[in-house]
């Protein structure tokens, strides 16, 4: 059953990194390469999750082994004058094994594959990949060149860190410790990143499904982000005419005998298809012009430029149709809320409510009993039980230092459980523990965004960088949150300081008391700033003071935010009428 219950979890991870890289990337025209890394990064990450509530609960029954053989249970006395001196101390307790036992020798094996293969995909090879997939060469040669080169300084920084290392490590008797060193200096910057992340999805993932629950602030919200997402467009659509303008105009003065030619042919693939039509059509009226003929980094740096534009494009057209669909839908939600008729009228089917879902099981009643009755209290509900695990981890993220008394709740849980041999209620717990974390900071890597240089977008509108670069941040984000979660539940002898059989995945990072400063003090009281995050974001300090540097933020008090939702119901207003007309039509 053991084996069985470790090939179960190993396949239902693959295919939910597949589905998640196939929501967000475009499996038919991405280079397989990007597909293939943050594919990897992305399933490593997410089988340590998985995995280790099963090497929890697999150490936990091997201490109770070795507990059992340390202090073997009491014999009574009618018991010892039928049994023989010998056997006597030498009866266990009965130990159950695990339903998901894992036997001695294959989770280190495989800990040390996904650890290590995980590092060097996030610090070796998808930060060359990043450079690769975005680089405007024509060849491969040429983008492998361009990738060495932007990532010289990133590679050079990593060699003088390994050469103070050895100077370091030189000087001890033990070279085991810079294997150790390693771990903990990766650990220690995912920590520092990690607590930043998780104190902000621990306040607002609750809060915006309490929120959700108002259709009233859906709509407000929805109409927001229309008004921002027109000015997006706008620009996408003025900033992609730029582009092809510069590329009609390399078109139109390179000619079809030219050495560049073929670089000039290989842009215009690039850019969409009435833009290639009306190149054709003009490019005999330009015959007689004579423009100045380019270079072949001036073709390199326009190839990286017509990319971006066209992604960025892309993305802009299917975020404002689905903020279009969300809006209708919304209004919808809303006049259904007054009307006496307990029937979902959509104002503009999509095919989906066409299908055999819609028309069997989530027909108009049953969808109006449950956008205006049930959703309401649903997600209330939801919401209180999410903020009931944040305070939970909030309070434990800050006590669980504390092994006499034990005030981490977790630890409470998993102890409770262990006295029982209920493992799978250990595995429960940990598992839902470990899945409510990784919610709160994968969560808020998908929804961050930089500039759009860094920008997850469902649909398959996610570019090569924003993958590559979701990868890293989960390869070097799970290992400490993980460790962070050992320790919560005083399995961590580096933090608890317990004399007890360590976890096999805590036995490749190595002894962290190596450096006392950091098992003793950075990783024991620098969780502790989770407190403070979780009363920034509350009180949504990080969103005011974007706002006030220009980047516009929803916030229910702020003039600008209001103006804003004006401005989107009136485009959605228009956009409606436009939709309208269109049907009519038809």
């Amino acid at each position: 059953m053991s084996g069985a219950a470790l090939a179960v979890v190993v396949v239902v991870v693959f295919l939910l990194a597949l589905y998640l890289l196939q929501r967000y990337g475009d499996l038919r025209r991405q280079q397989r390469m990007v597909l293939l890394g943050t594919l990897l990064s992305w399933y490593l990450c997410f089988l340590i999750v998985f995995i280790l509530p099963l090497d929890v609960s697999t150490t936990i029954y091997k201490q109770c082994i070795l507990d059992n053989a340390n202090h073997p249970a009491p014999v009574t006395q009618g018991v010892l004058a039928t049994v023989p001196l010998y056997v006597c101390y030498s009866i266990p307790k009965v130990c159950e094994e695990p339903w998901s036992y894992i036997p001695d020798g294959i989770l280190p094996v495989l800990w040390r594959v996904v650890y290590w293969t995980s590092q060097f995909l996030t610090w070796l090879l998808l930060p060359f990949m990043q450079s690769y997939a975005r680089s405007g060469s024509f060849s491969r040669v040429g983008k492998i060149k361009t990738a060495l080169i932007e990532n010289a300084i990133y590679y050079g920084t990593y060699l003088l860190i390994f050469i103070s290392l050895l100077v370091y490590v030189a000087a001890h008797p033990h070279w085991y410790y810079l294997q150790t060193i390693g771990i903990t200096a990766a650990n220690t910057w995912g920590l520092f990143l990690l607590v930043l992340l998780l104190g902000y999805g621990l306040v607002e993932i609750p809060r915006s499904y309490w929120l959700s629950s108002s259709h009233g602030y859906l709509l407000a919200k929805t109409y927001f982000k229309v008004a921002k997402m027109a000015t997006e467009k706008a620009s996408a659509e003025e900033n992609l005419a730029d582009v092809m303008e510069e590329v009609a105009g390399v078109h139109g003065s390179v000619r079809y005998n030219h050495c560049l030619r073929k670089c000039v042919d290989t842009i215009i693939t690039k850019c969409p298809t009435e833009y290639q039509e009306e190149m054709g059509r003009n490019v005999e009226s330009s015959c007689g012009e004579q423009n100045a003929l380019p270079t072949k980094r001036g073709l390199i740096k326009l190839h990286k430029k017509v990319i971006s534009a066209v992604q960025r494009h892309s993305q802009t057209q299917v975020q404002w149709s689905i903020l279009l669909d969300q809006a209708f839908h919304l209004e919808d939600v809303a006049e259904s809320q007054s009307s006496p008729v307990r029937h979902f009228n959509h104002s503009f089917p999509s095919v989906r409510h066409h299908s055999w879902i819609y028309r069997f099981i989530f027909t108009p009643t049953v969808e109006w009993y449950w956008e205006c009755v049930f959703r309401q209290g649903f997600y209330r509900l939801l919401a209180v039980l999410l903020c009931l695990l944040s305070a939970t981890v909030v309070w434990s993220e800050c006590t669980f230092f504390s092994t006499h008394p034990i005030l981490s709740l977790f630890a409470v849980f998993v102890q409770m459980a262990e006295k029982q041999h209920n493992y799978i209620c250990i595995e429960m717990a940990c598992f839902v523990s470990i899945l409510f974390l990784c919610v709160c900071v994968y969560s808020t890597v998908f929804r961050i965004r930089v500039f759009n240089y860094y920008y997850l977008v469902p649909h398959h509108q996610t570019d090569a960088y924003s993958l590559q670069f979701s990868g890293m941040l989960f390869c070097r984000l799970t290992p400490p949150l993980c460790l962070n979660f050992l320790g919560l539940i005083h399995m961590d002898s580096a933090i608890s300081h317990q004399d007890r059989i360590q976890t096999s995945y805590t036995s490749i990072m190595g002894s962290m008391r190596v450096l006392y400063f950091i098992s003793d003090g950075f990783y024991i009281y620098y969780p502790m700033l989770v407190l403070l995050l979780c009363f920034a974001t509350f009180y949504s300090l990080g969103s005011r003071c974007l706002n006030l540097l220009g980047f516009h933020q929803y916030i229910t008090d702020d003039h600008l935010t209001s103006d804003l939702v004006d401005e989107g119901r009136e485009l959605i207003r228009r956009g409606s009428f436009i939709t309208n007309s269109i049907t009519h039509n038809f």
